[in-house]
């Protein structure tokens, strides 16, 4: 997948340090290398350790980045983050729960096992890194930006997704709540709701891109460039007025919201 230099944001985001969870290929490694080449300094996370220390590399040839490996979820790998970026870049001002797994499943035979594991990657781990930064940024006194990852599928039914989509949507819920909490610390929560994009998983399935072209209004799916421009935007100064808000990134899909074959 070939990355363009990012130029939305040049240098908007020097002196800034982000955590971006689940960032070793797709949309979250393109909004990690996005911040990085807009001048931030950004630790990368994935559980997978060859894609975390590949996305990396590629990553340090534009901007500063360091990966660390291991479970978004867990609450204690979660603090060792927020430390871990602060021990090394003196401070955090950003936070990206991009972390999040999709297990498709028929409702009439889903598995307690995999709702229990949908809930702790999608929302367990998403409530503890905002946790965990908001305490961060609240002592730093200098604000700060968090941003959820949610989905179409928070706003419309889809076939086979209903614990997903139940977690994406418990997501949008929990930024616009906690606007009470993190507002007078000077910190905004926002989510952005991806629609149909084109990235290294959804590439293994041949018919995708020829599929979503047909029933998205603007006529293809997203890139990854296309959330990773939107996550800039909501956590840049540009959007320091906007917090509790859901950004909905589909192309128009959810105007119309036809089901793929």
């Amino acid at each position: 997948m070939v990355h363009t230099d990012c130029m939305i944001y040049p240098g908007s985001f020097t002196n800034q340090v982000a955590v971006v969870t689940g960032a070793g290929q797709g949309i979250g490694f393109e909004i990690a290398r996005q911040l990085a080449a807009s001048g931030a300094s950004v630790l990368l996370n994935d559980i997978d350790d060859t894609k975390a220390s590949q996305a990396a590399e590629k990553i340090n040839r534009q901007g500063i980045c360091h990966a660390m490996v291991g479970d978004a979820a867990d609450i204690d790998f979660i603090r060792q983050m927020i430390n871990e970026a602060v021990k090394r870049f003196g401070k955090l001002t950003i936070a990206v729960a991009n972390a999040g797994i999709t297990l498709y499943g028929d409702f009439f035979s889903y598995q307690p096992e995999a709702l229990k594991e949908v809930m702790r990657v999608n929302l367990h781990g998403s409530f503890f890194l905002a946790q965990a930064a908001t305490l961060q940024m609240k002592k730093q006194r200098e604000g700060g930006s968090i941003l959820l990852m949610s989905s179409v599928t928070g706003h419309q039914a889809h076939k086979d997704l209903a614990a997903y989509g139940m977690t994406k949507a418990a997501l949008e819920m929990l930024a616009k709540t906690l606007v009470i909490e993190l507002s007078p610390f000077n910190i905004s929560i926002n989510a952005i709701a991806p629609g149909a994009t084109k990235t290294e998983r959804t590439a293994e399935d041949a018919q995708y891109e020829k599929t979503w072209s047909r029933i998205t209004p603007a006529g293809r799916p997203a890139t990854v460039e296309d959330i990773a421009n939107a996550a800039l935007f909501m956590v840049s100064p540009a959007s320091r007025h906007i917090t509790g808000q859901t950004l909905i990134i589909d192309g128009g899909w959810t105007s119309v919201s036809p089901s793929p074959d």
